[in-house]
């Protein structure tokens, strides 16, 4: 599904944060994304949306190399995103209207996009994000929690075989953090989708990845992968396998910083 091959990366006038550096993410997996700030977390993240370009080396998603967004990527950001001035369900909608303005061009929207039916997908995200009694506030009028259920709502409607998260969760307390984990991985689920979810979390890592890809002190040249149980359940974190994931990951994690 998705491929990175022989990266090289660098921001400007910094040291570089990926070398000859690839990995790749098969079609239905979860992966969770681990390590601490500055590590290059988010901009493996954005390098996968073809927000950013490598200086050498592809990124490929289905086969394609990435020059640009593609149509089929979802990207779900910690500050939500959300028009100010718009209803949740305007919110929702905005990527299908942008979509409808454009046409089904290849690249704005897939060539197979279907024009019709965008306000039963609105209407139907709506319900299952469980925020249809709130089509009509505006985002001032919510908590942080429903606002990442509108941006969730708004990521889904559109119909993405891959989704980024960025530390989506990162900003809700913990009830409603583990409860949003649970529901976006089930309508994931569901949706048969390829998830990868950046956090510096080790315990929001062991509970969402299938795999986690840790990263440390960088330049980053192997990808170092952990594999994980992946029940989807709230009661696994109560269970000595989840306990025993979490303790490798953090003894992993000062081993590397100390290195």
């Amino acid at each position: 599904m998705l491929e990175a091959c022989g990266l090289h990366f660098a921001y400007a006038g910094r040291p570089p944060l990926f070398v000859e550096f690839s990995w790749s993410v098969a079609a239905g997996e979860t992966w969770a994304v681990l390590g601490p700030s500055g590590c290059g977390k988010s901009t493996l993240l954005m390098l996968a949306a073809g927000l950013l370009r490598p200086q050498q080396g592809d990124v490929r998603v289905a086969g394609a190399t990435l020059h640009r967004p593609r149509p089929r990527t979802g990207l779900i950001l910690q500050e939500y995103g959300l028009l100010p001035w718009a209803t949740v369900r305007q919110n929702v909608a905005l990527g299908l209207d942008i979509r409808r303005f454009y046409g089904p061009d290849g690249r704005h929207a897939p060539q197979d996009e279907r024009l019709e039916d965008h306000a039963a997908r609105v209407d139907y995200w709506l319900e299952r994000l469980g925020i249809a009694p709130l089509a009509d506030a505006y985002p001032a009028q919510l908590s942080g929690g429903e606002r990442q259920r509108t941006a969730i709502a708004r990521t889904l409607a559109l119909n993405p075989d891959l989704l980024l998260m960025d530390e989506p969760f990162s900003s809700l307390d913990a009830p409603t953090r583990e409860a949003l984990q649970i529901l976006t991985l089930t309508l994931c689920r569901e949706q048969q989708l390829t998830v990868i979810l950046v956090t510096h979390a080790l315990e929001e890592a062991a509970f969402v990845g299938q795999r986690i890809l840790l990263l440390g002190r960088p330049p980053h040249h192997v990808p170092c992968i952990i594999e994980a149980p992946h029940p989807h359940e709230a009661a696994y974190r109560h269970t000595p396998a989840y306990q025993a994931l979490c303790a490798e990951l953090r003894e992993r994690l000062e081993a590397e910083e100390c290195s």
